[in-house]
This record gives structure tokens, sequence and C-alpha cells, in this order.
């Protein structure tokens, strides 16, 4: 029969307790010495430990540090936690003063920070992957500026445009996706300690210093917010979905463009893998492997979201430990997917006879035609509209390139119209051209390529202002670490 007379029960010690432990070595402790470390400092700056008493205590923790490899540790159930196997080390060394250290916080308020700490490098170099690839992106975008390809939608060819232009248009929502996520880890630069259980210290704790030396921004302002609200993990691993989301889209068009129906997008033989009994398959499964790395991403960012779905708005452990250790996975994998991503498109390129067949296949600059009817010869959008629709019903029929149709155009127009088009056959083939429809696209924000330049000084200055954010936020982060270590040894004597 079981023991249930002493904590821990051995199926809790085995199926909870033991994991945590585990969590926290691999990903927790090292956070957990910095705030014992910045909050010892804070409690020797307002007096609440006198200067002997902080500076025994900084010795024996610089002792823990260098004696204690949490590699080596197994948990065996006899201190509940990683914070309480610390806590009784501080008193094996210190005695009575080893408690002293938890004055005026609570594993509350330190838990929710060494999460918040743990997640800032994670972001940090997720962030980092996502700034990579908006660059791979751009640069692309730019090297594509003029380079044709065929835009379809509903799944069949539309118009003309270029690969640039494609680009830049998911390198827009890219980089609105790092712009999200940037705020969300603004969100974790606010320090939950002072917060203690829930209603912070009766002490004359310094909140800002604590902040400070962990390299935050400032403290969390509400104490009951500091332990309660875990926006700070449900707004990040929203904004890490859409990032997969919306680029499991773009890689959805990559695996359409490069099926051999279509075959406008090609990828070099070193992301090919050819069939083990099919000698002339090309098949890009780097594609494939881009869209499950992403849905696993977001599948599992969608996990760690719902878990705080309905949970009561307290401290609780639906957003703790183990939650935190599971969000994890969604960096690694996300991660790869992004490096993935940025090879493929780095590799990929466009095959132009491809897209010169699927062009003139299905009459894709035909828009145009009808534009220039309206433009140049005065008619109606509808007038213009129904010529253009004659037209193409003729060539398609015939199975010859648009710019093979003008004796189709003269007919149609001529019976719409009611006289002869102005329009030579010269001025026909060069109106029906892909290049023509893209060059007079020149607009903001579309195809021409003066349009474009003027596109790629925006996303270049976007993503300077991205990059900014993030090495702010880790040279603070490296800076305080400085600090700490310094006002730390300054207690040691």
């Amino acid at each position: 029969m079981t023991d249930r007379s002493t904590f821990p029960d051995p199926v809790y010690r085995d199926t909870v307790l033991a994991p945590l432990f585990e969590g926290v070595k691999a990903n927790f402790a090292e956070h957990m010495d910095a705030v014992d470390r910045a909050h010892l400092v804070m409690l020797a700056e307002t007096g609440i430990l006198t200067a002997e008493d902080a500076g025994r205590m900084a010795g024996a923790l610089h002792a823990i540090a260098e004696e204690m490899d949490p590699e080596e540790l197994t948990y065996t159930g006899e201190h509940e936690d990683w914070f309480f196997l610390v806590e009784a080390e501080l008193r094996a060394r210190l005695g009575e003063l080893g408690g002293a250290l938890h004055t005026a916080r609570s594993r509350n308020d330190i838990d929710h920070t060494i999460f918040k700490m743990a997640l800032r490098s994670r972001v940090a170099a997720f962030e980092g992957l996502l700034h990579d690839l908006a660059a791979t992106m751009l640069a692309k975008a730019r090297a594509e500026r003029d380079t044709l390809i065929v835009a379809y939608t509903h799944g069949q060819p539309a118009q003309p445009s270029t690969y640039g232009h494609y680009l830049s248009a998911a390198l827009e929502v890219l980089l609105r996706d790092a712009r999200r996520v940037s705020e969300a880890a603004d969100l974790l630069e606010l320090c939950p300690m002072g917060a203690a259980a829930i209603t912070t210290s009766g002490f004359p704790i310094d909140r800002a210093r604590v902040a400070e030396l962990l390299g935050f921004e400032r403290p969390l302002l509400n104490s009951y917010g500091c332990i309660a609200s875990v926006d700070y993990v449900t707004g990040l691993y929203s904004a890490m979905k859409l990032v997969f989301v919306h680029l499991g889209r773009v890689v959805q068009d990559m695996a359409f463009w490069s099926a051999f129906e279509v075959g406008q997008l090609r990828l070099p033989n070193a992301l090919v893998q050819v069939s083990s009994i099919m000698p002339q398959k090309r098949n890009p499964v780097p594609i494939e492997h881009m869209r499950h790395l992403a849905s696993v991403a977001a599948g599992r960012c969608d996990a760690i979201v719902d878990a705080m779905r309905n949970t009561p708005f307290t401290d609780m452990n639906d957003s703790e430990g183990e939650v935190q250790q599971a969000g994890h996975a969604a960096f690694e994998g996300g991660g790869r997917m992004l490096r993935l991503m940025s090879s493929v498109l780095d590799g990929a390129r466009i095959d132009g006879e491809k897209v010169q067949r699927n062009a003139d296949a299905a009459c894709v600059t035909i828009t145009e035609l009808a534009d220039t009817l309206v433009r140049q010869e005065g008619l109606t959008f509808r007038a213009a509209h129904e010529i253009a629709a004659a037209t193409a019903r003729d060539v398609i029929a015939r199975g010859v390139p648009l710019g093979a149709g003008f004796e189709a155009f003269r007919v149609a127009f001529e019976e719409r119209a009611g006289r002869a088009p102005t329009l030579d056959d010269a001025a026909f083939a060069e109106t029906v051209a892909p290049e023509t429809l893209v060059a007079r696209r020149d607009r903001p924000g579309g195809p021409a390529p003066t349009a474009l330049d003027a596109a790629f000084e925006t996303y270049a200055a976007e993503l300077d202002a991205l990059r900014a954010s993030t090495t702010a936020r880790t040279d603070r982060h490296a800076a305080a670490d400085t600090a700490r270590t310094a006002a730390f040894d300054a207690l040691r004597g």
C-alpha cells in the first residue's frame, strides 16, 4: 500500500514534481540564480538586510552556484522544487540567516519573473530568424523585381505580375507579423518582482531596482496582475502563431507553383529529392517540410493559448512550469521552419518559359487590352470588356497566344463599336505583352519598377527599426547582467 502520510505522494512526485524539476534545470535555474542575486542586492541597498548579513548571503549563493551542477542532480522528493532545494542549501551553510533571502518575495512573483526571462532569450533568437527571413525576402524581391510570373486567383491564372511584387506582398505580412512579435516581446520587459504572493510587501522594497538589475524596462505595476495576468504568454504565442499561419499560405503557393502542371517555380537540385523508383521525378520535399513545421508550430502555439482558456484570474499552475516548457518547443520547430524557408527562397528561381507558356494559354494580359480600349478608344469599360472577352475566347479556342489575336480583336471591335480600332497589329501586340501590363501598373503598391523600388526602401526601413528594437532589449539585458554581477560581487567584498 502507498504511504499517503507525508508529502510528496510517490505518484505526484513522479508525474509532476520530478518532470518540473528537470524542466527547471534545463530552462530556469540560471534565471532563478539571477533573481536571487538581484533581490539580495535590493535587500541590502534598502537596509532590509544588514551589509554583514547580505555579504554572508552573497558568499553562500556564490558557493552554491560554483559547487552545484544542475545536470548532476536527480529529483528525490526531499525538497519540493528547485526553490526549496536552494533555500535548504543556504540554511545548511548559514543557519537561520539562510531563510532571510525570501523576505518580501514569493514563489509567485519569482516564477513569473523567471518565465519571462527564459522567454526573452528565446524571443530574441526567434526575432533574429524572422529578421533574417525578411532580409532574404527583400533581397530576393529586389533581385527579381522584373521577373515575370503568372499571378493566380481562385487557383486559376489571373494576371501577370513579377516575382518581386509577389515576394513584397509576403514580406509586408512578415514585417507586420514581426511587429506583432516585437510588441509581444515588449510585455516581457515588465518585471513582476515585488508583487510577492499578491499584494506586494510591508517591507520598503525597491521594485524598480530589482527590475533594473534583471534587465527589465520597469516593474509591471499592479501586483495582482503580476501573478494573475498571463497575457505575456497568450499575446506572445498568438503573435507567433500568426507568423506560421501566414507563411504557410506562401508555402502552399510554392507547392502549387512547383507542380509539374504549373512549373513556374523551380528549386535547385540541392533542395530536390529524386524518387527511389521513378527517376524522372524531382520532388521539392523541403516545401512539404516547411508546411509541416509551420503547421506544428502554429498548433503548439494554439495549445499554449488554449491552456489559459477558462482559468481563474489568479496565480495558477495552468500558466506555469509545464506549460512554459511545452511552449519552448514552438520556438524550436518554428525556428527550423524559418531557417529552411530562408534557404528555399534564396535558392528557388522562376522558370520563364513556363511563365510564358501559362500566360499565353490563359490570356492573362486581357485586362490591359480592355483598359487600353477605355483610355485610347474612348469606350466604356463594359464595352471594352466584351470586346476583350470575345478576343480571348477566340485565341483560347485556337490555342494561340493573345499576341496573335489581332484579327479576332479587330472583328470584335468593329461589331461592338461600329468602327475600326485605332490600334494596329503592332500596337495590339505591345498592349497585350506581359511587360506592358506590369509597366503600366506604376501606382503605389503596383508591380512596376518605380513602384517596387519605392516599396523596397519602406521595407528596408521597417526591418531596420525592428532589428533596432530587438537590439535595444538584448543590450539592456546584457548591461543588467554586468551591473548585477558588479553589485553582487560588491556585497561579497
